[in-house]
Formats: C-alpha cells, sequence, structure tokens
C-alpha cells in the first residue's frame, strides 16, 4: 500500500537543526537535572512523539501515572520548536496541570537544556480574553445587568465585597489573570472586570491597549517555543475563522481523554427569556425605542413559553416556540441594523457600550437561528441536539440548550487535516483499544489494534460530514452573526487550506511502572443486587461501612450523584470510627487537603473527584465505586448521540454509555496508585462488572489488578495493608 503525504506540513528545520542534540541526549540530560531516573516507558513515548512530529502522522499515547509522559512529550515538542523557530502548542483540561507545565516543568528544562540548545527557550501560557482582567472595564463599569436573585440585600452585599476585591486586585496583579485570584471570585462577579472577545475594543482603540492583560499575554505567546493553553481555547481556534493562538504546525493535547467534552461545552449555545431582557436592555439605550421593545416583548413570550414547557430533550419544536424564535430572531436582527457601524473616533465609554449591546442581540440571534435550524432535517441526520433545562429552585431561569452531537467532523476539519497531533492521557485505551475515543475525535479506524505497541497507521478515509455555518460568517438570513475569540483583539484571519484526503495515525500504550497485579486488588462485589433508582439500599451501605472499617478509613468515597454521596455521607457518619467528608460542605479543593492530610479521613463526592484526586501515600487506600456511571438515560446529549449511532447501523449503548462509563471507571481506578509505594484496593459495588455481557469491555479498559468477588477475602488484604 502506498503510503500517503504526511497531514501536516514537513518540520521547517534551520541551519542550527544539526548542532542541536537528538531527542535522546535531551531527554536523558533533563532528567539528570532534575534529579529524576529514565523510565523506558518515557523514552518509549519520547521517541514516538518525536517520529509522530517528523513525520506528520498523528499519535495516540497512553501512558500510566508515574511514567513522565510530561517530559516525554515536552523534549521532542521543545527540539522541534527550537530547530524548526517556530511554535508548538501544548493543551491541557485543568488548571493544575497548566500551572504544572509553566511553574515547574518548562522552567527546569528551560534551565537544564539551554547549554545544549545554544539559546534560551521560551515558553508562555495563553487562555481565553474572558480569563483576564479588563482595565477598561474595571475603570468604566460594567454594563447594568441586575438578574433574579440579586435583589437579596444578601446577595448584593456579597456581590460588592467581590467586586471590591476585584478592583484591589487590579491594582496589584501582573498578569490578570483569573486562576491567580486566591480565593477566587464568582462567575457573577468576575463579569463586572472582564468582556468577551466581541466586547472588547480592540488594542487600537481601547485607551488601555499598551497595558491590556490580554494582549501582552498573546504577544508573548507569539514569541514563544512552547505555548500553554486549554482545551477550550483549543476548541475556540477551531471553530472561528480567525487566529486565536499564535502559528503552529503540531499541538500536544495532554488530558485528552476530556477533549470531546471540552469541544462540545465550546460549540453549546443556551438561550433564556433572561438573556434576551439584558440584549433588549443594552440596545433600548442606543437605538429606537420601539426596536427595543420588540425584543423585549419576544423575551417575555420567551419566558411564559419555557415556563410550560417540560425539562428533558426536545425531537419536536412546537408551533408556539418556532414562532415566538422566529419573531425573536428578526426582533434581533433589527436590533442589530439599526446599531450599525461603529463610528471610528467614538468615545471609548460610548463604544463599549455599543459593543456590549452588539455582542448580547448578535448571541440572542445566532442561537435563535441556531434553534430553528437544528430541527430542520429528519431525526436521524440532525447534528445538534436541543433540550430545556428547568432551575425550579429559582436560581437561574428556564434555558434552552443547543449542542452538536458530535465534534469528530470539527476536530478532523480543523485540527487533524491541517496539524499535526499527539494525544495523550492515562486512559485512552477502552475496552482494551484506542478505537472508541478516536472515533469520536473523528480519526479512522486503525488497520490492527492498537494496544501495546505502535499500530499500523490507517488510511481509511471516513465517511464526510455536512458542516454548519461558522459562527463568524454572516447567517442565512443576512443577520450579521457573532465574532470569536480575537475579534475584538484585531485578530489576524486564518489563510485558507487545502485539506488533506487522508488521516494517518497510530496508538501507542507505553504502560505503567507500577506492578498492578501486586500493588492492587480490584474487588468485585458481586453478591449485592442491581443498582436500582431509590437510592443505597441498606445492604450496600452496610457494604461500604465493613470496607471502610477493614481500610482503617483512608477511602475515597466515588459516587455516581451528589444524592447517593450525600445519603451515604449522612447514614455512615454516625456509624463509623473515622472522619467523613463529604463533597458539598467546603471548597473541593479544601476538602481534598483535609482528607490528604489526616490518614483516617474518609471523602465522599461525585463527577470531579473521580478525576481531580491526587494522593499519594497511606491516606488513599481504598477506593469505592457505588455503580457502573453509566450516563442518566435521559440525559438529552448521550440520548441523543445514542440514537445517531443507532441510526447509522451501530451500537448506540456501547459507542456512548458504555464508553463514557468505561473511561469515568479507568480514571476512578487510577486515583488508587499514584506513587511506587501505594497499595490498596478498588471496591466496584455493581455486580453487572462481571455478570452482564458488556462487563468484560469495562473490565479491560481498568489497570490490571488481582481481582476477586469474595468480601472475606478483600476485607482482609484491607487489614493487612492498614497493620502495616
Amino acid at each position: 500500500m502506498a503510503v500517503p503525504a504526511p497531514v501536516a506540513p514537513a518540520p521547517r528545520l534551520t541551519d542550527s537543526d544539526a548542532e542541536i542534540p537528538d531527542v535522546a541526549t535531551l531527554l536523558a540530560a533533563a532528567v539528570q537535572a532534575i534529579g529524576g531516573a529514565e523510565r523506558p516507558g518515557q523514552v518509549t513515548m519520547a521517541e514516538a512523539v518525536e517520529h509522530a512530529i517528523e513525520s506528520g502522522e498523528h499519535l495516540a499515547a497512553q501512558a500510566g501515572t508515574g511514567t513522565g509522559k510530561s517530559l516525554a512529550y515536552l523534549i521532542p515538542a521543545i527540539r522541534h520548536a527550537v530547530a524548526a523557530d517556530t511554535t508548538v502548542v501544548v493543551s491541557t483540561a485543568t488548571i493544575a496541570l497548566q500551572q504544572q507545565l509553566v511553574d515547574r516543568d518548562l522552567p527546569r528544562l528551560a534551565e537544564a537544556l539551554e547549554p545544549l540548545l545554544g539559546k534560551t527557550l521560551n515558553f508562555a501560557i495563553l487562555k481565553g480574553r474572558r480569563n483576564y482582567l479588563c482595565l477598561h472595564r474595571v475603570q468604566t463599569g460594567a454594563p447594568e445587568d441586575p438578574e433574579e436573585g440579586l435583589f437579596d440585600p444578601q446577595a448584593l452585599s456579597g456581590l460588592g465585597r467581590q467586586i471590591k476585591r476585584l478592583h484591589d486586585w487590579a491594582d496589584e496583579t501582573r498578569t490578570g489573570d483569573r486562576d491567580e485570584l486566591v480565593p477566587g471570585v464568582g462567575e457573577q462577579a468576575w463579569r463586572q472586570v472582564a468582556v468577551t472577545a466581541k466586547e472588547c475594543l480592540g488594542a487600537q482603540r481601547c485607551p488601555h491597549g499598551t497595558t491590556c492583560f490580554a494582549e501582552m499575554a498573546r504577544a508573548e505567546a507569539g514569541d514563544a517555543h512552547i505555548v500553554v493553553t486549554n482545551h477550550a481555547l483549543l476548541a475556540i481556534d477551531a471553530l472561528e475563522e480567525f487566529h486565536v493562538l499564535p502559528e503552529h504546525d503540531v499541538v500536544v493535547i495532554d488530558e485528552a481523554h476530556e477533549l470531546v467534552d471540552k469541544v462540545t461545552s465550546v460549540d453549546t449555545d443556551d438561550l433564556s427569556g433572561a438573556a434576551v431582557e439584558t440584549a433588549a436592555r443594552r440596545c433600548g439605550r442606543l437605538i429606537e425605542e420601539g426596536l427595543a421593545d420588540r425584543l423585549q416583548e419576544a423575551a417575555e413570550s420567551l419566558k411564559l413559553l419555557l415556563n410550560e414547557q417540560p425539562a428533558g430533550r426536545m425531537d419536536m419544536l412546537s408551533a408556539p416556540l418556532g414562532e415566538t424564535l422566529a419573531v425573536l430572531r428578526d426582533a434581533a436582527h433589527a436590533c442589530v441594523s439599526a446599531l450599525g457601524p461603529e463610528p471610528k473616533d467614538g468615545d471609548p465609554g460610548d463604544l463599549a457600550a455599543r459593543r456590549a449591546a452588539r455582542s448580547s442581540v448578535e448571541d440572542v440571534h445566532d442561537t435563535a437561528v441556531r434553534l430553528l435550524g437544528a430541527f430542520e432535517a429528519e431525526l436521524a441526520k440532525r447534528w445538534d441536539v436541543v433540550w430545556l433545562e428547568q432551575h425550579f429552585e429559582g436560581k437561574r431561569p428556564p434555558t434552552l440548550h443547543v449542542a452538536p452531537i458530535g465534534v469528530g467532523g470539527l476536530l478532523r476539519a480543523s485540527l487533524f487535516e491541517t496539524r499535526t497531533a499527539i494525544l495523550t492521557s492515562a486512559t485512552l485505551t477502552l475496552g482494551g483499544s484506542f478505537e472508541p475515543l478516536a472515533r469520536q475525535w473523528g480519526l479512522p479506524p486503525l488497520g490492527s489494534s492498537a494496544t501495546g505497541a505502535v499500530a499500523e497507521a490507517s488510511t481509511v478515509q471516513p465517511e464526510p460530514e455536512p458542516e454548519r455555518t461558522p459562527a463568524s460568517e454572516p447567517a442565512a438570513d443576512g443577520g450579521s452573526a457573532g465574532g470569536g475569540e480575537g475579534t475584538g483583539a484585531d485578530a489576524a484571519q486564518k489563510p485558507g487550506k487545502e485539506r488533506a484526503k487522508e488521516l494517518r495515525w497510530s496508538g501507542i500504550d507505553v504502560g505503567s511502572p507500577f506492578d498492578h497485579p501486586r500493588a492492587g486488588i480490584l474487588y468485585v462485589a458481586k453478591h449485592l443486587p442491581q443498582p436500582g433508582r431509590d437510592g443505597l439500599p441498606e445492604v450496600c451501605l452496610n457494604e461500604i461501612a465493613e470496607l471502610i472499617g477493614a481500610a482503617g478509613g483512608r477511602t475515597l468515597g466515588l459516587f455516581s450523584s451528589m444524592r447517593a454521596a450525600r445519603q451515604a455521607a449522612e447514614e455512615l457518619k454516625e456509624r463509623l470510627d473515622h472522619p467523613l467528608l463529604c463533597q458539598g460542605e467546603d471548597s473541593t479543593s479544601l476538602l481534598v487537603k483535609r482528607f490528604a492530610e489526616d490518614e483516617r479521613t474518609c471523602l465522599f463526592g461525585t463527577l470531579s473527584l473521580w478525576q481531580g484526586v491526587d494522593v499519594p501515600g497511606p491516606s488513599l487506600q481504598l477506593v469505592i465505586v457505588d455503580r457502573v456511571p453509566f450516563p442518566r438515560p435521559d440525559d438529552p446529549l448521550s440520548s441523543a448521540r445514542q440514537r445517531a449511532v443507532a441510526a447509522h447501523g451501530g451500537n448506540g449503548f456501547m459507542a456512548v454509555a458504555a464508553t463514557h462509563a468505561a473511561l469515568l471507571l479507568a480514571q476512578g481506578a487510577g486515583r488508587l496508585l499514584r506513587s511506587m509505594d501505594d497499595r490498596g484496593v478498588v471496591a466496584i459495588l455493581d455486580p453487572r462488572l462481571v455478570t452482564a455481557r458488556y462487563g468484560g469491555f469495562l473490565k479491560s479498559s481498568l489497570p490490571p489488578f488481582w481481582t476477586t468477588t469474595d468480601p472475606e477475602v478483600v476485607r482482609a488484604a484491607l487489614r493487612r495493608i492498614d497493620a502495616d
């Protein structure tokens, strides 16, 4: 079979490339400088990353905890960036990993490698514009947008204190980066001092353009060899027709198991009556009163309709709602037209108000257009799913959401066909294969099994997918569509690129330094009843209590819902001899800190704990999972995706629900072993892991622990570990 041309352009090497040591030499120097030891898996992964960069062939690299995967991709990325005088983007899903890379890994590598590279390594962190404090908004104030709930004097007082903190911080901060403010503030307070890209005046027109935090971050990133960013900004860069990230031909996606969810979140739009009222109020100060009144009337109609609609996925668009959305769309379009072009020499304060109004009303218009368009195709051929979320506590208004059923086409067209991607995580193989996640990313099937070694590169061309009109293009009815991240920052338009006809990728699992069968036990409570919908039964609570008693505390309880976590915490606190914390009692970070510091403490919680806890040592020796974490049957997005797979002849349950559960189970089980000395038990209280037909797929997604279904065996093992 003929080998197709690489997806990405060949590296642009300089004359100094021959003088730069190879990846193996640089890696050895880096490991020695930071006082580490060379690890076979790390070396293997570094070689695979180097091959991907040189060949243009995408790489999926699974590397277990303790492998040292950050160095394994940073070293070849640094060598390529310096040799080719280019930028490599490293994208992560979490703030913690961004901070590790920028505050620890890259500074140490820059110092260690400078003698070998012959130049100083430049690196920077870049986030979306809304993550940076806006000096102009701090000075002039935000548009007045009172929302439901703010009329509570106590809420107003708390918001005022947070805003005062932000104004004080504005005089001290050197970066304006929201993540550097500790403790943080709520979203409502942050909106008073930050702007979206569409609200931004642009560096040339803003009085603070030369000192703008976001602009300084962009400028620093433009000169960097390595730019660290997040999956959200990577998604925005793919969605928009404008450069957000510096020009680059290689991207490393760490924590790649979260890529689909992050891209989906960025490509999800929301519409509520309150949002339309905000747009009408902002426009009302700048345009003819009658036009803003039309939009306000549409907002009131939408609020009435949504209050009467049941929550959940919407497969059909009712006539009243369709008519209201059409009226709303047209009223928003009229307001955009009335706002007209921006004056060239306007007052910055007036210009900011006009930008805020235009941003709000364009968002309303574009979302209404997308919602109406979502119902045009027959059910099996739709690309978006719509659902209504009701907030019965009254804290938020009823809200319509519209999200993509899949993001593979977007990722394939905007990422994999234009640059080389290295995707890595401790959890990429599900059911023993890279295929489940690769399908979601939009990559074609591999020609052979990808687990355990570099697999044969695939040259299969996936089926073409129609694409939605990009948000930066005019809407079909002539209305002005929203700009993207970077439009307010004088961003350069992306040059057109001819798409590659074929994609090539390979997968590699470099293993783990842990001896899983010796260090850990997988216990499946086969004797327990299958989980139901009525909460945790008494027999399950007894099982949890007995396991914790045998372990002497030291337990992380991972539950499929907050209701189950709270029920277990409330009913077991009086029965246990050890402290028990439950998510929601304090900030998650403080709870994890208390859990890690007191060896006998237990911590119960839900989703964020499945993936966000890193507690090595004796404080965590038992991980309890209450049930296989399938998505809820009524989850709008998951159910729509299952239906779409089934409509094309696939197994929707396995492709969506089982894959989701396998990924979370693998992540949850990965909390147990975080250092070479760790030992313990992962206890899954759901017998379906060994009794259901899909149980083999789920179990093969977990680390290869020694497995038992005997409760006496596992309790004895926990007592021995506790005694040691």
